[in-house]
């Protein structure tokens, strides 16, 4: 069964290489001596992207960045060239029945390619910008429960995806502009490491993770990618010592206000339901939750959950794929109230794979929280 999946998924992906390229070779058939140079370059590319997705965490971080961002950038170009060249095939698909072009059509290749190419990278220097400065989503929110007149200001970050090419200079920046919001609780809602934990141990990122400042402390809880790990237990104990509180199914009753409940993610299968977690919880008491995966929001209402933190869509992290999000969650990105439950799904302030936003944004949340 793993190996039939294997093929299945290696037999798709050669289609697509194997169309994308074929198709790039076709439309230099106007200046066939560029075609060598095409190729070579797109072999290249192609091996760069899977020697930095497969070896990236075992190699020498200056040559893993560089590896990792150029093959990266490879596979959107190339995501983004399957596009035009599939739009450029339906084009030549109605000349060939209607006979707009007879004698254009290999001009109208090259060209169409040149164009798509353009647009893609200005598309992508766009979207690199949009990644490197993480914009702050404001909200004011209210509990529905007895009103405590009182206010918290929560600032939340999710999908940080710490590691080779998110590294700790990024982190830095991360933790100064989280601080920057003057927090009174600091919420880290899931993967905030990418898939090894040998980076973060690395480069010592636990440094900078003890920079984080706020009264009512640092809590996270795990994403689907904190599974990826090598160890999940060391990946808890590192950001344990590095003064995160790490809730698990788990919950804190903050400063005898309100209860904060960290659940496991959905990746774990002895994670429990949300009814038994909240079963001796007074309920006239505020309850944040925090869900990675954002699914299933109907539960929050039923458990008089007042507010709810989500991640993990990233909200497509790139167009088109922004819009499939939408068509897969119910909130795949936002604010959404139910009953009287609010939820935020955060695109997150990280991503992962290749260095860009297009059509989305990196961000944090800062929820000012009456009560």
């Amino acid at each position: 069964m793993k190996y039939g999946f294997f093929v299945v998924v290696f037999s798709i992906f050669a289609f697509f290489f194997g169309y994308v390229g074929f198709r790039g070779w076709q439309s230099l058939a106007l200046y066939p001596s560029a075609r060598p140079t095409y190729i070579v370059s797109f072999l290249l590319l192609f091996i760069c992207s899977m020697a930095g997705m497969i070896f990236g965490d075992d190699m020498p971080a200056s040559i893993a960045k560089v590896l990792t961002f150029t093959g990266y950038s490879f596979l959107l170009i190339f995501a983004y060239l399957f596009i035009v060249f599939l739009l450029v095939d339906v084009v030549r698909i109605a000349n060939h029945f209607f006979h707009f072009a007879q004698s254009n059509m290999v001009s109208f290749r090259f060209w169409s390619s040149i164009v798509g190419l353009s647009v893609i990278i200005i598309a992508m220097i766009i979207g690199n910008y949009k990644f490197n400065h993480p914009e702050v989503v404001q909200l004011e929110l209210q509990s529905n429960k007895p009103f405590q007149n009182k206010k918290i200001r929560i600032v939340a970050a999710s999908d940080i995806h710490l590691g080779t090419y998110i590294d700790k200079n990024y982190l830095k920046k991360y933790v100064q502009f989280i601080n920057d919001q003057r927090p009174n609780i600091i919420l880290l809602a899931g993967d905030i490491c990418d898939r090894s934990l040998k980076p973060l141990i690395h480069q010592k990122m636990y440094e900078e993770l003890h920079q984080l400042k706020a009264p009512l402390g640092v809590y996270a809880i795990l994403g689907n990618h904190e599974y990826y790990s090598q160890n999940l237990q060391n990946t808890v104990l590192f950001y344990k010592d590095a003064g995160i509180v790490v809730l698990a199914d788990s919950i804190s009753f903050v400063n005898n206000d309100f209860y904060l409940v960290g659940r496991k993610d959905r990746t774990d299968k002895n994670r429990q339901p949300l009814s038994t977690l909240l079963t001796t919880l007074e309920q006239d008491k505020p309850i944040i939750l925090l869900d990675h995966q954002p699914l299933h929001l109907v539960e929050a209402a039923k458990n008089n959950v007042d507010l709810q933190i989500s991640g993990h869509t990233h909200e497509g992290q790139v167009f088109p794929a922004n819009l499939l999000v939408k068509s897969l969650f119910e909130n795949g990105y936002g604010y959404l109230k139910k009953g009287n439950t609010h939820i935020y799904v955060s695109s997150g302030l990280g991503l992962w794979g290749p260095q860009y936003r297009i059509g989305t944004k990196s961000e944090i949340v800062v929820i000012d929280f009456k009560f």
